[in-house]
């Protein structure tokens, strides 16, 4: 139940930045912070894989 969790939030992490990264854009915020959010949002991605392999690791065996 804790890695359908985990799991949950790693993707959810990533859906809010972005979220909050397209807001910035959309109303014409800063271009750096739309900048700073979307490199974010890679790294939030690489956790998230990070941890759906990991679960997935940690399922099988």
């Amino acid at each position: 139940m804790s890695s359908n969790l985990l799991v949950f939030a790693a993707c959810a992490a990533v859906a809010v930045i972005l979220l909050f990264g397209l807001a910035n854009m959309m109303r014409g915020g800063s271009a750096n912070l739309s900048q700073k959010l979307m490199r974010l949002r890679v790294l939030l991605q690489f956790v998230a894989i990070l941890v759906i392999m990991g679960v997935v690791w940690w399922r099988s065996a």
